[in-house]
């Protein structure tokens, strides 16, 4: 007899073995059908345990079972790893001669490498989708075996398929291998898979790309085809439709249209910030600046090049040390830092500090390097150089949980401030290599997760995600198209206090050793003016906007009146300046409006010989929205109140 006990708790009984397909079949029709797999926990194992297994599995003892569908995530996984391998297949039906290698589901998708003699083309990438959906059309069974090692890759070596054949020769040799079989093509896989090529329907291949053979450049030059898989064909079509708002949203296309930055070979993963960029740069930075004086930060600045030892004691060296630029001087080597906590910490340590000091909030813009590989590297989101809205706490154990609660509600008031409201939190808890006692991770991660519950805040736990010193909360935003950018953070470290000795004098008169919060908000401001970019769709704020307002004359006449205009803006605003531009170029108006459009001004602002006469404007607002004529301070007011109350769009008149 076994007992299968589901997800709601009801027990099934079997007079024998039993897979997850007649399990499914037991409950209804309608669950047999849509069932891709099944997620197996045996009697006796941890609550958190479960192994995901195909439909054929045979169970044959007491266990808890739930049955994966398409609406499970599992089950979506399960889908786009099979959809590899129906691409692999439809591969090697269009083209015999090719060799395939490996097919795994990546973020939205899936890939396949393949090698083979000539580059694949757009017309190859629609013949091997449409004969994806011929096979998937054949609902063909997908069938697993078992092999030893030994005879699947002389298997595979009879196949001609000799970079399969290495992979498994790679496996030691008392280990069976599996193998998954769907119509004429089988391939090397763990598993689990769908049960028939009939379960996958909603896919698209997106495009062919390079990769190296294991990744590594001395091998041959292989071809990616990557493709997305969906349950549902409104998914897909969701998907295909965000791709197509992100694709018009390209920080790279827009940082060159509206000429805020570039990218130069003559320093890859680094940054050429124009006046305009730089000008949107300022900005985030000011406003940061402002957050950390009216939080109690004090602002610091660390140098740039340490000592290596100072590395090889925090134990960024051992785990860092591939990514961090070296150089050398009088025999002594040093490293660019790619963080700023250690600089921190030296500074804590001049001078002796009481309980009475804490919690010490330090804030730095601190310019970072780490050396990305340039396959990595990705416009101005993912750079070597960049600099971070860094800061470190230093607390006793009492202050973690206020200085965490305060630090959320901080964070939520500046992502709000940037058009950011929805938010994820995440508790990153202990990753299997790290530092520290698991008492201190014990009382690390409790701080961390009951700040959250302080703060009213819903969050998901990542096993093994920690930083090596600390474990982490993760804040990652909901951008206008449903992407997620992880930018904030805070990281309890009791370690590296430790490790450098920091210490300050308690109110018994000892010594003792303070807790260090790590904390970003923005993070990367190069990857975060990125974001701002895309989820902005170029058109900033008023308030980050790099010009504000340009100010148009119709004619020659309006020339000096519009000079006028665009002085008294400047000067407008009580402690601060307008960003203003003129265009008095002899051109047609209707051009010139056009032509400021397209840079997706917050306004333009148009005076002709009756705007002239009467000391007014004509104000037209980004999104081509008319205004009106108005008089020169109902104007200001307008674009006070809208810098103010940092709207994500021009209001209209009167509000």
């Amino acid at each position: 007899m076994v007992q299968i006990t589901l997800p709601d708790g009801s027990q099934r009984d079997f007079p024998g073995p039993v897979t997850v397909a007649e399990v499914a079949a037991s409950i209804g029709a309608g669950l047999a059908k849509a069932a891709l797999g099944g997620k197996v926990r045996l009697a006796g194992e941890p609550a958190d345990a479960g192994k995901l297994v195909d439909t054929s599995f045979r169970i044959d003892s007491n266990a808890a079972l739930a049955i994966v569908t398409p609406k499970d995530a599992d089950g979506l996984e399960m889908i786009r790893h099979s959809t590899a391998h129906l691409l692999a297949y439809a591969v090697k039906e269009l083209f015999p001669d090719a060799q395939v290698t490996i097919g795994p589901v990546i973020e939205h998708g899936f890939y396949y490498d393949f090698s083979y003699k000539r580059p694949f083309t757009p017309e190859d990438l629609a013949a091997i989708e449409k004969k994806m959906a011929e096979l998937a059309a054949k609902d063909e069974p997908v069938v697993r075996r078992v092999l030893p090692r030994d005879e699947a890759v002389a298997y595979f070596k009879s196949l001609g398929e000799h970079y399969k054949a290495e992979i498994i020769a790679s496996i030691p040799a008392n280990e069976d291998v599996s193998l998954y079989r769907e119509g004429k093509f089988e391939d090397l896989c763990r598993g689990p898979h769908v049960p028939s090529t009939g379960k996958l329907k909603h896919f698209k291949l997106m495009k062919v790309a390079g990769a190296y053979w294991r990744g590594d450049h001395r091998n041959e030059m292989l071809q990616r085809v990557y493709g997305t898989a969906w349950a549902t064909k409104e998914e897909l079509q969701q998907y295909l439709t965000m791709l197509e708002e992100a694709e018009k949203r390209d920080h790279r296309k827009l940082g060159r249209e509206l000429d805020l930055f570039h990218l130069d070979e003559h320093s890859p993963g680094t940054v050429f910030w124009h006046p305009k960029g730089w000008t949107v740069w300022q900005q985030v930075e000011q406003y940061m600046r402002r957050v950390y004086r009216d939080n109690g930060y004090q602002e610091v600045k660390g140098p740039q090049i340490l000592d290596q030892s100072l590395w090889e004691k925090t134990g960024h060296w051992d785990k860092y040390r591939e990514n961090m630029f070296t150089t050398e001087s009088e025999k002594r080597h040093y490293a660019l830092k790619p963080m700023n906590c250690p600089g921190h910490i030296l500074i804590f340590k001049q001078g002796v500090k009481s309980y009475r000091d804490l919690p010490l909030r330090y804030g730095e813009f601190g310019a970072c390097h780490r050396n990305e590989p340039t396959g990595g590297l990705h416009g101005i989101m993912r750079v070597r150089g960049f600099t971070q809205d860094d800061g470190h706490i230093f607390c006793t154990e009492d202050q973690i949980l206020p200085e965490c609660v305060n630090f959320t509600a901080l964070l939520q008031k500046v992502y709000q401030d940037f058009g950011f409201t929805d938010i994820i939190y995440k508790v990153a808890t202990r990753p299997e290599k790290r530092i520290g006692s698991d008492a201190l991770w014990d009382k690390a991660e409790a701080a961390l997760m009951e700040s959250l519950k302080a703060a009213h805040c819903e969050y998901t736990i990542a096993p093994g995600d920690g930083a090596f010193y600390g474990p982490k909360i993760e804040y990652t935003l909901k951008d206008a198209i449903g992407r997620h950018w992880q930018c904030g953070t805070i990281q309890v470290d009791f370690s590296m206090p430790e490790r450098l000795d920091a210490e300050y004098v308690g109110e018994d008169g000892n010594r003792h050793r303070p807790v260090m919060l790590h904390r970003a908000i923005l993070g990367s401001l190069e990857r975060f003016i990125g974001i701002l970019i895309e989820e902005h769709a170029g058109a900033l704020p008023t308030w980050l906007a790099p010009v504000q307002v340009s100010v148009l004359n119709i004619t020659d006449a309006q020339a000096d009146y519009c000079q006028e205009i665009a002085r008294k803006l400047q000067k407008s605003v009580p402690n601060q300046e307008l960003r203003v531009q003129t265009d008095l170029r002899n051109e047609k108006i209707t051009y010139k409006i056009r032509e400021h459009s397209m840079q997706k001004l917050p306004y333009i602002v148009v005076a002709g010989d009756k705007e002239k006469a009467a000391g007014a404007v004509a104000v037209r607002a980004r999104g081509n929205k008319d205004l009106g004529v108005m008089s020169l301070e109902a104007f200001v007011q307008l674009i006070v109140d809208d810098i103010a109350h940092k709207s994500v769009e021009p209001a209209p008149q009167g509000q």
